[in-house]
């Protein structure tokens, strides 16, 4: 696999940090900001707005741009939103920094599918978006419990500058490795054959897909941290590991899923979302309890 798309994978690494750390920094930034618990928690529903606006337009909007370009401009966007959100006292201004840096996370998420399937053969294109969304199932195994301990040590501002680090990093090495100009003989396509080929009734079915799987899994992990102190009654200190458990477990199911889905895709769906059933209703059912709900 060439360097380049693990690069990429980081990039989204430090964006899925970013996405998921405030599930175990809630209590700290609502006591910090001023503001209850449930609205701290829309903080990372504004996030996932951001994504949903800044997906179609920022993933269109620079097509006749070099890839590497795009990325870069879109990662230097992501830093300066964190490095504002860090500086910031005001529940309002922060909120909307989260808009901004999730709209332009968006773009990359877009940008960054395509590039590293146009670095690999068509038989290790499964491979390659296993390696990039890889990124986001490593951040929960390693940058949301980070983030968390981080957050209740140094306050939750470190996350912030921790993740625009992170990016000008990415921003670093997506710059060295990925190559400039377009692909050879690939035509600049047109906004419009890009708007009617996402309107492919089987496109629209992934994506009602993979909008119900996402939310449905971040409706429990965007307030695990609070569920596991407030109703399980787990010590704080144990809530990074819980959450490094359940990356853990996210990272387990994208090595697997990524080796299986070019052959048997519809089989490997079947069984994912099976799982996030049952593992929904079983968290519902022993939220109370620690080690079925840790389980």
């Amino acid at each position: 696999m060439p360097l380049a798309v693990h690069l990429l994978g980081f990039a989204i690494f430090a964006q899925g940090t970013s996405e998921f750390m405030l599930a175990g920094l809630l209590p700290g930034l609502s006591a910090d900001l001023g503001v209850s618990v449930p609205a701290a928690g829309l903080l990372i529903s504004g996030y996932a707005a951001g994504m949903v606006v800044g997906a179609p337009a920022l993933a269109l909007a620079p097509l006749r741009w070099a890839r590497r370009t795009a990325l870069v401009a879109f990662l230097a966007v992501v830093a300066a939103a964190h490095v504002a959100g860090a500086l910031t006292s005001d529940y309002g201004f922060l909120m909307a920094t989260r808009l901004v840096g999730a709209a332009a996370s968006a773009g990359f998420f877009g940008v960054a599918g395509v590039a590293a399937v146009g670095l690999v053969p068509a038989h290790l294109r499964g491979r390659a978006m296993a390696v990039v969304i890889g990124g986001v199932t490593v951040a929960t195994v390693l940058g949301v419990p980070a983030g968390t301990l981080l957050g209740q040590s140094l306050g939750w501002r470190t996350a912030f500058w921790t993740v625009a680090a992170l990016s000008l990093l990415a921003i670093a090495g997506v710059a060295a490795t990925l190559p400039g100009g377009r692909p050879e003989g690939e035509a600049v396509p047109r906004v419009g054959d890009e708007l009617r080929a996402m309107a492919r009734p089987g496109l629209r079915a992934a994506y009602g897909t993979a909008a119900l799987s996402f939310s449905s899994t971040m409706a429990t992990f965007a307030y695990l941290g609070a569920l596991l102190e407030d109703t399980t009654g787990l010590d704080e200190r144990w809530v990074p590991a819980v959450l490094a458990l359940f990356g853990a477990g996210s990272l387990a199911g994208i090595a697997v899923g990524g080796r299986i889905a070019d052959a048997r895709p519809v089989r490997t769906l079947v069984i994912g979302l099976s799982g996030v059933v049952a593992s929904s209703a079983a968290i519902a059912l022993t939220a109370g309890f620690g080690y079925p709900s840790v389980a």
